[in-house]
């Protein structure tokens, strides 16, 4: 045991009061003598110096018994320290509360570094080990920590120690906790070298693949494309075998298991192997009895399909891929519409003419909404891999009449992808073909085809121009500035911007100023705020004078409103706008309008009359044409409201005045 820079002084310390004191008490004295004179007895000066030595020796004695003890003492101490972390760990542990015990797991690090490498190994792995029954929550992190936990037992060459504990991680019922367990050993079995292999984590996976347990065998399915490659040819064989086992388990979620790690086990494997061992083991996955068995082969298709060539995979797989865009199940055709694009590009423009589109087109027209509406999402990917006849020929159709749909969910599906299909038809067929679309959805009585269709409008207008765009649809743009649903006219205000920059001053005034306009006086509060926001972009596009010779007109108009809302959005639009404002349109137009509210009879009007100074204080100190204007018209007005009857409109002045102050 190792002691202490202190306690070895002290040791140095005792070892010389010993030293001193057997000196001292070994030492020979002179020979007592006596004299005696007229009959009385004198002691020699000698005996005195005796005595002097006696008593130095018995308080050097009383020092060394000290310092024993002080040394005794210190190695105690030190005993304790080095057996306290651990002692720590075992407390919370074991403590009632949740959150201490994983506050104990998430510094396991610290402990296992003072306990160093061998007591870990020895000591808190076991005590690990030995704790597997406590909350999922804890287990979890035992199991995430465990990941990372090869340094604390010794480097890679003692990582075998931290199988164990995964080991029974991976068999608990909460899959979290056996999933993440899986994932730590894949990463320890990394470490792992070909000895470790053989003799810890081969007989590791044979326990769990065997286990009576499903989730053991579970857990098992995971493990073995990151084992594989560590291990031998003979055990490789072994491996492959165990994994065939587990394909054909009995148990349905354990075959479900295995057909997720299929794809990812299919990669380690040469081909050869893989089109004569694992394939007729996959076909069998997808003739499974249970439908959550086969749409996991969906998955597994698309990497087996990556590494074949284009005849392999038509030889090979095109039947079973036929089979599940087919199934009776429509969860297994949902996967397979899911990744109908990747497939794609696996089998090739040979497949794709011949089978795939026929394939899409009955997916497309499916008896499910959910299929529907997850194809209707690989169109744009599935057009690019065909030609434009056939896009127009036997995607469009369909597509039409998607949009007249009895299931408003798939209508909306059509709204949200339909505009992607712009850039690939250019801007011809666009025109012709899915302009005549877009003005229906728009028309569509569910607002969220609406919305949709509005929020994608981008793809098109870069597509057939901004003018064109707007000759179609601006009559229905407008109409929907008037919905009902305000979800609704709030994407036609976000959309309002890029219109006008590109439809120019001119066009903007004549066709929508006014519906910019009228929103500031919409009962929702969401549209009114988006309009004054609105406005300042606007402002930024045409420029100031624009803004003074339209905009500010009417919105000082609105100053003079018998409703107050009016009044209150004023001064919101004013305070918004006026960062991308002139200095003098902010001296003769935006600030005498703001003061003149400043005597409002609506309390809710004042407050907000010294929020909008606050604002502009700041503005205004930017130009020396305005900054005089915060001394002279801003604090007097801050002031007045400073005295106001209404305690709200007292602490938004005093707020803003430390602003101007």
């Amino acid at each position: 045991m190792e002691i202490d820079q202190a306690t070895a002084n002290k040791t140095t310390q005792v070892n010389k009061t010993l030293s001193d004191a057997s000196s001292s008490m070994n030492t020979p004295t002179p020979s007592s003598q006596t004299s005696t004179t007229e009959g009385q007895t004198t002691f020699s000066p000698n005996l005195t110096d005796t005595h002097t030595n006696l008593e130095r020796s018995n308080q050097n004695a009383a020092d060394v018994v000290s310092a024993a003890n002080s040394l005794d003492s210190a190695v105690r101490t030190s005993e304790e320290q080095e057996l306290y972390p651990i002692a720590v760990l075992v407390d919370e542990l074991k403590n009632e509360d949740v959150q201490l015990r994983l506050n104990a797991i998430r510094n396991l690090g610290t402990i296992a570094m003072a306990l160093g490498t061998q007591r870990t190994r020895d000591e808190l792995i076991p005590f690990l080990n030995d704790s597997i029954d406590d909350e999922d929550e804890v287990l979890l992190a035992v199991a995430d920590e465990l990941a990372s936990f090869s340094e604390y037992v010794g480097g890679p060459e003692y990582a075998h120690y931290l199988l164990g504990p995964l080991e029974n991680l991976s068999a608990v019922e909460e899959v979290l906790v056996r999933d993440k367990a899986v994932e730590s050993l894949c990463k320890t079995v990394v470490l792992l070298n070909s000895s470790q292999i053989e003799h810890y984590f081969i007989p590791l996976l044979k326990r769990l693949s065997s286990g009576e347990w499903f989730t053991s065998r579970i857990s098992a399915t995971g493990l073995y494309s990151a084992a594989y490659p560590k291990c031998s040819t003979d055990q490789q064989t072994e491996l492959r075998s165990m994994f065939a086992q587990l394909i054909q388990d009995d148990t349905p979620m354990v075959r479900r298991a295995a057909a997720k790690a299929l794809g990812g086990f299919a990669k380690q494997l040469t081909k050869e192997q893989l089109l004569t061992q694992l394939l007729p083991l996959f076909l069998k996955l997808t003739n499974d009895d249970q439908d959550t068995v086969r749409l996991l082969t969906v998955e597994d298709l698309v990497q087996i399909s990556s590494m074949l060539s284009h005849d392999e995979c038509k030889q090979y797989l095109l039947p079973t891929l036929k089979s599940l865009a087919q199934d009776k199940s429509w969860r297994v055709r949902y996967m397979a519409a899911s990744h109908f694009a990747e497939l794609c590009d696996a089998m090739g423009e040979a497949i794709i003419r011949e089978e795939m589109v026929g394939l899409f087109v009955g997916l497309i027209k499916d008896s499910e909404g959910e299929v529907k509406m997850m194809t209707v999402g690989q169109a744009s990917a599935f057009a690019k891999t065909i030609d434009e006849v056939t896009i127009v020929d036997r995607l469009l159709p369909c597509i039409k009449d998607l949009v007249i749909d009895t299931n408003q969910h798939v209508r909306a599906a059509v709204a949200t992808n339909i505009s992607s299909l712009a850039p690939i038809l250019g801007r011809d067929l666009t025109i012709e073909y899915l302009l005549p679309l877009f003005l229906q959805l728009l028309k569509d009585d569910f607002p969220d085809v609406r919305l949709n269709i509005i929020s994608k409008l981008e793809n098109v207008n870069q597509v057939i121009g901004v003018e064109r765009l707007s000759q179609s649809l601006l009559p229905a743009i407008v109409e929907l500035a008037e919905d009902k649903q305000w979800r609704v006219r709030l994407a036609i205000i976000e959309y309002i911007p890029l219109l006008a920059s590109q439809l120019g001053v001119g066009f903007f005034d004549e066709k929508l100023l006014n519906l910019c306009m009228s929103w500031l006086g919409d009962a929702v509060f969401s549209i009114r705020d988006a309009a004054t926001t609105n406005l300042k972009q606007l402002v930024e596009i045409f420029g100031c004078d624009w803004a003074k010779d339209t905009v500010i007109p009417q919105v000082m108009k609105m100053a003079r409103n018998d409703n107050y809302l009016y009044r209150m959005t004023t001064l919101f639009a004013l305070t918004t706008m006026a960062v991308s404002l002139s200095s003098d349109i902010l001296k003769d137009n935006v600030l005498p309008t703001v003061l003149e509210l400043k005597d409002d009879p609506i309390p809710n009007v004042r407050f907000n009359v010294a929020k909008s100074l606050e604002v502009l204080t700041p503005i205004l100190r930017k130009n020396p044409v305005t900054t005089s204007l915060i001394s002279a018209q801003v604090t007097p007005a801050l002031q007045k409201l400073g005295g106001d009857s209404d305690v709200d409109v007292r602490w938004f002045a005093e707020r803003a005045l430390l602003t101007v102050q």
